[in-house]
C-alpha cells in the first residue's frame, strides 16, 4: 500500500479559520463520496466550528488520566482499525498527554500516513521549530509545542489561511475565538496589531519559500533555462577569516527581506590572494551557510575581484556581500583592496554591500604570505631598485666617500633589496650594475674598468655571489609558496569531490557545473563515442557554448579512457590545473556509469515485470482459455453424436452454450492482446474530437437489457480521445460493474463537465472495494474477492486504465455513497469546445440500456 497524502492548513495565529477551512474541505469530500472521518478536532467552544462538525463521523477518542485529571487524545489504533480514506487531525504540533503512544501528534499523523490514510491537518506558523526564537522575540512568548519544519515541508499540499490583523482582532472582540473574559487580555498582549502583522509576514514568507521550491522543481523537470527574476540571489565573499560568520548571517537577513532570497557563499583560492584562510573557520562557515539554507562554493582564481564578479554574474546574483577590509591604513598604499575593486567594477546590475565587523582594520593576525610567484608590481619595483638605486647611490657616494668596504656593503644592501622585491633577475642585474660602478668609481685605478689590487677583485666577486645567492633563495621561496598554495586549493577541491563520491550526491550535470565554476570556464561537456572511428556525442554539459564537436576543438580536453573525454571552453588552463581537472574527469566518468547502471536496473525491473506478465499470460491460456474450449468441444461432440436424439430445446441449449463459450473466448483473447500491446508500448492512440453520446452507447452493446442506466447531457463538450480505445475501455468498465452489481440494481453511467475536463462515472451498488485494494485492482490478473476462475483473467480494468492513460486521461476508483464502487474516467475536453452549463428548462437526458 502506498503512503497517504498530507494536506496542511497553515495560519499566522489562532482564530484565522484553519479548523473551519479543514472541516469545510471534509464536507466537500464527503459530498463527493470520499470516506472521511474526524480523528481529532477540538472546537474550543467556538460555535461556528462546532456546527461544522455536525454530519461528520468522529472516531471515539482515547481517555488518559494524568495528575488526577482525565484528558482525551486521538486514538490512533481506532483510526487505523476504521481505515478511512481521509482522517482530519487538528493541531499538528500538539504534545500528547504522558502515557500516549507517541509524544507528539505529528508522530501519530506519521503512523496514519504510513498506513496509507490521507490526513488533513492544521498548524500555526509560530509552532514551526526553526522560527521559535523569532516568534519569541516578536511576541515575548516561547512556544513549547513545536513541529519540525521538515514534517511540514514534506506535506503534499500546504494552504495558507490568511486574515488581516484588523479582521482577526474584530473576530476576537466579537467573542468568536476566546471566551469573553479572556478577550481583553488577548487583545492587549499576544493579539496586538504589531505581533499579528509580524506573524502574518512570517507565514507569507514561509509559504512563498515553499512555492519557490515547487517552482525550482518545475524548472528543473522542464529544463527551463531562461532566468525568471522572482528572487534575490546574494553572493557572500569569504576570506576564511573570523568575520565570515557575521557576513553570512547578514546576507541571510537580506535574503529574508526578499521573496525567498538565496545565499551563495564563495571562497576564492587565489594564487596571490587569501592565503591566511583558516580551514577550521571555513568548515564552520560552510556548516553555517548550509544550515541557513544557502550553498557553499569553492573557486580558484588568480584575480580575486574578477573571479568574484564572474561567479556572481554566472550565478545571476543581484547582490554581493563583502566585509570591510582587515588591512591597516598604511597597507592601502599597495592598492584599494578587494572590496573597493569589486564595488568599482560591479556595474549597475550588482549591488555591493560592505559590512563592518569586529576585525575591520586590525590586520590579518597572521603574516601575509603571497602564496604565489612574485607579482608584476613587485617585479617592476625590483627592477627599479636594482637598476636605478645603484646609480643614485653612486652619485651620493661621490661626494661622501666611506671607503671601499662600506661602499660595497651599501651596494650589497641594494642588491638584497632588489632580490627581496623582484627575485632573481632584478637582483642579478643589480649585482652587475653595482659591481661595474664599484669598479669604475671606487677601486684603483679610478674611472677605469680595471682592478689593480687582486683583493678588490675577490671582494667584488663575493659581492656578486652574495647577491645571486640571496636572489635565488627569494625566488625559490616564492615558488615553494606558490606550490603550497596550489596544493592546498587542490586538496580542498579534491576533498569536496571525494565527499560527493562517497555520498553519491552529485549528478553528471551538477558535477560538470562544478567543474565549469571551479575553473572559471564558459562551458564543460563530457563527450563519448562508441568506437575509435565513431563520431563524438555529448553525454552531459553545463554552461553556455558548444556542447558537441570533437575534444580537440575545445580549449581544454582531458581524455578519460579510450572513448570518453572532458572538454572545456573559455580559456586555456595552465598545466598545473590539469591534475585536479583529471580527477574531475574521472569522477564524471564514474557518475555517468552509475547513472547508466541505474537506468539498466530500471530496465531490468521492467523486463522482470514483463516476464511476470508473460508467465501470467501462459497461466491464463493454460486454464481460463481451456475451460470455454472444453465446453465448446463437449457441446459440438454431443450435437454430432448419432447415438442420442436431441430435442429442439436441448439442441438450442447446446448451441447457446457454444455461443457463450465463443463469446468468452473472444473477450479473453481481446483482453490478452490488448494487455500485450500495452506491455510492449505499441498502443498509439489517434486523438480526435468525439461526442460521448456517440461513443459510450457503442460500449454498451452486449450488456444485459435493463442493466445499465445512461445519463449524458447533450450540452457536454466534445472530448479529445481515440474513439476505439475509449469504447473498449468503457466496455470493460461497464462489464466489470454489471458483473459485481446485485440483481435488480442497474449500473449508472453518468457524464459531467468540470473546467477543461469531462468526467465519466460508472457507478455500481456491489460490495465495493477497500481503500487498500483500490489501486491493486488495476494491476493485470487481479480478481477481487472470491471471483471464480470463469469470471475472466483479471485484465479488464488494467486494459481500461492503460487505454485511458494512453489518451492522456486518468482512471480511478472511488467509493459509491451508500455502498458500491464508482469508476471515475477523466478525459480532456476538446480545445475548440468550451463547456456550457445545461439550459435550465432542459433537464439532463436519461436512458435505460
Amino acid at each position: 500500500m502506498g503512503r497517504g497524502k498530507l494536506r496542511i492548513y497553515l495560519g499566522a495565529a489562532p482564530g484565522v479559520g484553519k479548523t473551519y477551512a479543514m472541516l469545510a474541505e471534509a464536507h466537500r469530500r464527503v459530498e463527493r463520496g470520499t470516506d472521511c472521518v474526524v480523528g481529532f478536532v477540538e472546537h474550543h467552544g467556538r460555535p461556528r466550528t462546532e456546527v461544522m462538525l455536525r454530519g461528520l463521523e468522529q472516531v471515539a477518542r482515547r481517555e488518559l488520566e494524568y495528575r488526577g485529571a482525565v484528558f482525551t487524545e486521538m486514538d490512533v489504533d481506532a483510526v487505523l482499525d476504521r481505515a478511512p480514506r481521509v482522517a482530519l487531525v487538528d493541531e499538528l504540533a500538539h504534545s500528547n498527554v504522558p502515557g500516549s503512544r507517541n509524544g507528539k501528534r505529528w508522530q501519530d499523523v506519521e503512523e496514519l500516513l504510513a498506513a496509507g490514510v490521507d490526513v488533513v491537518s492544521t498548524v500555526n506558523i509560530q509552532h514551526l521549530e526553526s522560527l521559535g526564537d523569532v516568534v519569541a522575540s516578536i511576541t515575548g512568548v516561547r512556544q513549547r509545542e513545536t513541529v519540525p519544519d521538515e514534517v511540514v515541508r514534506r506535506a503534499d499540499q500546504i494552504e495558507l489561511v490568511d486574515m488581516s490583523p484588523e479582521a482577526l482582532r474584530r473576530r476576537m472582540a466579537h467573542g468568536n475565538i476566546y471566551q469573553p473574559d479572556k478577550v481583553d487580555a488577548a487583545l492587549s498582549n499576544y493579539f496586538r496589531p504589531g505581533n499579528l502583522t509580524a506573524l502574518r509576514e512570517l507565514a507569507l514568507l514561509w509559504v512563498a519559500d515553499r512555492v519557490d521550491e515547487y517552482l525550482q522543481q518545475y524548472r528543473s523537470e522542464h529544463r527551463v533555462s531562461r532566468i525568471w527574476g522572482s528572487r534575490e540571489r546574494i553572493v557572500v565573499g569569504l576570506t576564511g577569516g573570523p568575520e565570515g560568520s557575521t557576513l553570512i548571517r547578514r546576507a541571510a537577513r537580506l535574503a529574508e527581506k526578499g521573496a525567498g532570497g538565496e545565499v551563495l557563499a564563495v571562497y576564492i583560492a587565489s594564487s596571490d590572494g587569501l592565503t591566511a584562510a583558516s580551514p577550521k573557520e571555513l568548515a564552520v562557515q560552510r556548516t553555517l551557510v548550509e544550515d541557513l539554507g544557502g550553498t557553499f562554493h569553492h573557486v580558484v582564481g588568480d584575480d580575486i575581484p574578477a573571479a568574484l564578479l564572474a561567479f556572481a554574474r554566472g550565478a545571476n546574483a543581484t547582490q554581493i556581500v563583502l566585509g570591510v577590509s582587515r588591512r591597516k591604513s598604511w597597507q592601502y598604499v599597495f592598492g584599494p583592496g578587494v572590496g573597493a575593486t569589486v564595488a568599482r567594477d560591479s556595474g549597475p546590475d550588482l549591488d555591493v554591500h560592505l559590512i563592518t565587523h569586529g576585525q575591520a582594520g586590525k590586520g590579518r593576525g597572521l603574516p601575509v604570505s603571497r602564496g604565489a610567484r612574485l607579482g608584476r608590481s613587485r617585479i617592476i619595483a625590483g627592477w627599479a631598485v636594482g637598476v636605478i638605486l645603484p646609480a643614485v647611490l653612486a652619485v651620493l657616494l661621490v661626494t661622501v666617500h666611506l671607503g671601499l668596504a662600506n661602499d660595497m656593503l651599501l651596494y650589497l644592501a641594494v642588491t638584497v633589496a632588489a632580490a627581496l622585491l623582484g627575485g632573481l633577475l632584478p637582483a642579478l642585474a643589480s649585482a652587475a650594475v653595482g659591481s661595474l660602478l664599484l669598479n669604475y668609481f671606487y677601486t684603483p685605478p679610478l674611472h677605469r674598468f680595471t682592478i689593480a689590487d687582486p683583493k678588490n677583485m675577490v671582494a667584488i666577486a663575493v659581492f656578486v655571489g652574495v647577491g645571486a645567492a640571496v636572489a635565488s633563495v627569494v625566488d625559490l621561496a616564492a615558488r615553494r609558496t606558490h606550490q603550497a598554495s596550489r596544493l592546498r586549493a587542490e586538496s580542498e577541491i579534491l576533498s569536496f569531490l571525494a565527499g560527493n563520491v562517497l555520498r553519491g550526491e552529485t549528478g553528471l550535470e551538477d558535477l560538470l557545473e562544478r567543474v565549469r565554476e571551479t575553473f572559471g570556464m564558459e562551458s564543460a561537456a563530457l563527450l563519448e563515442r562508441a568506437g575509435d572511428r565513431d563520431p563524438w556525442t555529448c553525454a552531459g554539459r553545463a554552461g553556455l557554448g558548444p556542447a558537441g564537436g570533437r575534444p580537440e576543438d575545445a580549449d581544454v580536453d582531458v581524455p578519460v579512457g579510450d572513448h570518453l573525454a572532458l572538454a572545456l571552453t573559455g580559456r586555456v588552463l595552465p598545466a598545473e590545473d590539469r591534475r585536479v581537472l583529471a580527477a574531475f574527469a574521472a569522477q564524471a566518468a564514474v557518475v555517468l556509469d552509475r547513472t547508466r547502471l541505474r537506468e539498466e536496473a530500471q530496465t531490468a525491473r521492467a523486463l522482470a515485470e514483463g516476464n511476470r506478465i508473460r508467465t501470467a499470460l501462459l497461466a491464463a491460456v493454460s486454464h481460463d482459455l481451456r475451460t470455454p474450449l472444453a465446453g465448446i468441444k463437449a457441446s459440438v461432440s454431443s450435437l454430432r453424436s448419432d447415438d442420442v436424439a436431441w430435442s429442439e430445446e436441448d439442441r438450442a441449449e447446446l448451441l447457446e452454450g457454444i455461443e457463450e463459450g465463443a463469446d468468452r473466448l473472444d473477450h479473453l483473447v481481446g483482453n490478452l492482446l490488448d494487455m500485450s500491446r500495452l506491455q510492449t508500448g505499441t498502443v498509439t492512440p489517434l486523438i480526435r474530437e468525439a461526442d460521448l453520446d456517440e461513443v459510450v452507447p457503442m460500449a454498451l452493446v452486449g450488456v444485459p437489457e435493463g442493466s445499465v442506466g445512461l445519463e449524458v447531457p447533450e450540452t457536454l463538450p466534445m472530448v479529445a480521445v481515440d474513439p476505439g480505445l475509449l469504447e473498449r475501455a468503457m466496455a470493460n468498465l461497464v462489464e466489470n460493474a454489471v458483473k459485481y452489481s446485485p440483481p435488480g440494481e442497474a449500473v449508472l453511467v453518468a457524464a459531467s463537465a468540470i473546467a477543461d475536463r469531462v468526467e465519466v462515472r460508472v457507478v455500481d451498488r456491489g460490495p465495493g472495494v477497500p481503500d487498500e485494494a483500490k489501486e491493486r485492482i488495476f494491476e493485470p490478473f487481479q480478481r477481487y474477492g472470491d471471483a471464480p476462475r470463469g469470471a475472466g483473467v483479471g485484465l479488464g480494468l488494467a486494459v481500461a486504465r492503460g487505454f485511458t492513460e494512453a489518451m492522456g486521461g486518468t482512471l480511478d476508483a472511488e467509493d459509491t455513497p451508500g455502498g458500491g464502487l464508482t469508476m471515475v474516467l477523466t478525459l480532456r475536453a476538446a480545445a475548440s469546445h468550451a463547456p456550457e452549463p445545461p439550459h435550465p428548462a432542459e433537464p439532463e437526458r436519461q436512458t435505460t440500456w
